[in-house]
C-alpha cells in the first residue's frame, strides 16, 4: 500500500470528481490520503472530507502565499482546529520568497505560530519552502532550541545541503512528481540518499503531475508513478519503498495510527 502524504482534494481539478479520483487511486494501491489546507476558509471543507471518508485525513494551516490574508488568526484558533480526530497535521506553512505573495515578516510570524502549536499538540508541521532556505533553517533551528517538534519538508526541491540540515534537525522529507522531470537531476540525487526511515512520497495534486502524466491535472493515484521512479533510483522494488514510506507516514503522523 502507498500513501499520498500531500494532496489538495478540494482544489479545482479534483473536487469536481473527488469520489472517482479517490477510487482510481485506491485501484492502483493507494490506501490513504492526507488532504492539505492552505487557508482558514478551507478548513471546514478539508476536515469535512476527511470525516466523510475513512482513508482520508486532514491538515489545518495557512500557506505562506496566504499569510497576508490572516492578520487576525490567533494561536488559539489554530490549536482548536487541531482537536478534530481527523486532523493529523499542521500546515502547510513555511516561507515562499519566490513569489512573495505575502509579506516576509508575516510569513515568518505564522510559520512560528504553526510550530508553536505543533510543539504543544505533537502534530507534525508540514513545511513549504521556496527560495527561502536560510530563513527556513534559521527559524527551524531557533524553534528546535525552544523544544523539539515533528516536521516534514513537503515537495522537496531544495539544495542537498538544506536537506542534510533538515535531516540533522530530525525532519522527514517528502518527494513529489517533480523528481521524474528531466531537469530534476539534483533532486534525483537527493532522492537516492534520504534515509529509509525519513522518506515519504506525495503528489501535491492537482499540481506537478509526474511523468508519464505531464500536462494533465495531477491525481493522488499518480503517487504510484513517483514511487516507482524513486524506487528505481534507489535500486529498490516498489513494494519495498511502499512498505517503508507508508510506515514512515504513520509513524510521523501518529494520530492517524491511534
Amino acid at each position: 500500500m502507498l500513501v499520498d502524504s500531500h494532496c489538495h482534494l478540494e482544489y479545482e481539478g479534483l473536487v469536481e470528481n473527488q469520489s472517482d479520483v479517490l477510487d482510481r487511486a485506491r485501484g492502483v494501491g493507494v490506501g490513504a490520503f492526507l488532504n492539505i489546507s492552505t487557508k482558514q476558509a478551507e478548513w471546514c471543507q478539508v476536515v469535512g472530507t476527511a470525516n466523510a471518508k475513512p482513508d482520508v485525513w486532514a491538515s489545518v494551516g495557512i500557506h505562506p502565499h496566504n499569510a497576508d490574508d490572516h492578520p487576525d488568526l490567533t494561536r488559539e484558533e489554530l490549536f482548536d482546529a487541531t482537536r478534530d480526530p481527523r486532523v493529523i497535521g499542521i500546515g502547510e506553512t513555511g516561507l515562499d520568497y519566490y513569489y512573495d505573495h505575502s509579506d516576509r515578516d508575516e510569513q515568518q510570524r505564522l510559520f512560528r505560530m504553526h510550530i508553536d502549536v505543533a510543539r504543544e499538540t505533537g502534530l507534525p508541521v508540514i513545511i513549504h519552502t521556496r527560495d527561502a532556505e536560510d530563513d527556513t533553517l534559521a527559524i527551524l533551528r531557533d524553534e528546535m532550541e525552544k523544544g523539539a517538534f515533528p516536521a516534514l519538508i513537503h515537495c522537496f526541491t531544495a539544495s542537498a545541503q538544506f536537506g542534510e540540515a533538515a535531516l540533522e534537525l530530525g525532519l522527514s522529507i517528502s518527494i513529489s512528481g517533480i523528481v521524474t522531470f528531466k531537469n530534476a537531476k539534483d533532486l534525483q540525487e537527493v532522492a537516492k540518499t534520504v534515509p529509509q526511515d525519513r522518506l515519504l512520497v506525495e503528489t501535491d495534486s492537482p499540481f506537478l503531475a509526474p511523468v508519464p502524466h505531464r500536462g494533465k491535472p495531477c491525481e493522488p493515484g499518480f503517487v504510484r508513478d513517483t514511487a516507482s521512479f524513486i524506487a528505481e533510483l534507489r535500486a529498490e522494488t516498489l513494494e519495498e519503498l511502499a512498505e517503508y514510506t507508508t510506515s514512515n507516514f504513520y509513524r510521523l503522523f501518529n494520530k492517524a495510527a491511534s
